[in-house]
Formats: structure tokens, sequence, C-alpha cells
């Protein structure tokens, strides 16, 4: 690879899985960018947000991102919340190639509702926070480079090889032959 590919995308969008798998298939290491937060504060990332706020959190994680980023070409997977940050989308754009896991709100609502681990949904409306969320944060997903459109049918194989059939499309300078 030449450069990073990062996925972004909502909690529950199947980064982690995704990116893991696609990692695999491309030989090449995969890095979870909430992974490597929680194991530099050694605590979670609900821990986190509780004693310090979301706004130290988002400090760590444009740290961790510029770590990464810095780092010879993989697989990166980020929090939904990491593209928002125009900091993070300059350090991405300038080290990688960022794809948008678009993924519906049922879809999302039926893979995050029994999770407990989501600080941002921790409200008395969960759903309607995550649709809240979707409304801000989906125009500014949608400047990613690439798209990857959700089916809630796929397997993260079936999802992962049309990631990379849309890699191969639309940026097949990405990968080395």
């Amino acid at each position: 690879m030449r450069r990073h590919i990062v996925l972004i995308g909502m909690m529950g969008a199947g980064k982690t899985a995704l990116g893991t798998e696609l990692a695999r298939r491309l030989r090449v290491p995969f890095t979870d960018s909430d992974a490597e937060i929680e194991a530099a504060a050694a605590m979670s990332i609900t821990e986190i947000f509780a004693r310090d706020g979301e706004g130290f959190f988002r400090d760590r994680e444009t740290q961790i991102l510029s770590r990464i980023l810095s780092g010879p070409p993989g697989v990166l997977s980020t929090g939904g919340g990491a593209w928002i940050q125009p900091a993070n989308r300059s350090l991405i754009s300038a080290h990688g190639v960022s794809v948008w896991l678009n993924c519906d709100l049922d879809t999302l609502w039926h893979r995050v509702r029994q999770r407990n681990t989501r600080p941002l949904l921790k409200t008395p409306d969960p759903k309607g926070t995550l649709a809240r969320l979707i409304e801000e944060r989906y125009p500014i997903y949608g400047m990613a480079d690439l798209v990857l459109e959700s089916r809630p049918e796929d397997s993260v194989d079936a999802a992962t090889s049309r990631l990379l059939d849309l890699i191969h499309t639309q940026r097949p300078d990405l990968l080395e032959a």
C-alpha cells in the first residue's frame, strides 16, 4: 500500500470489523484508534469521557491519529467523531485515503442498542441522539475520498470484498501491484 486506508463513519458502522478483514486481505497492519487511546490512557473511552470530558478525549484522539498516520501504511479505523474534527481530516488527507462506511439509522441502532459502551448514547433517548448525530455528521462524512454504502444483509466478508472493489475501481493508485 502506498497510503493508509482510514475508515470513518458512525459508531456501529463496522469500521473495526471491516478494517480487520481488509488489513488481513491486504497483509498490512490494522489499528483501531479507539483501542490505541484506551491503551495509552489505561482506561476505557467511557471512563475518559466521564473523568476528563469530550474535549480532552478529542485532543488525545488527534495525538494518536498523528502517531499512527506517521507510521507505515496500514488500515486504520477511527472513532465516530474523529473525522468531524478539521485537524483530523487534514491529518488523514495528508497521509491516507478516507473511506466513509455509510450506514442507515436502523442498521446502526440494531448494532449499538445493546451495548453500554457508547458515551454519546448515554442519554434519555439514545436512538434520538443517534439520529441527531447522523444529521450533524453525515454532511461532514460526505467529504471522504470514498463512500461504501452499507447493506444490512452483507456479511463482513461480502462488505470487505465490495470495499476492495471500490478501492480497485476508484483508487487503483493506492495499492501496489
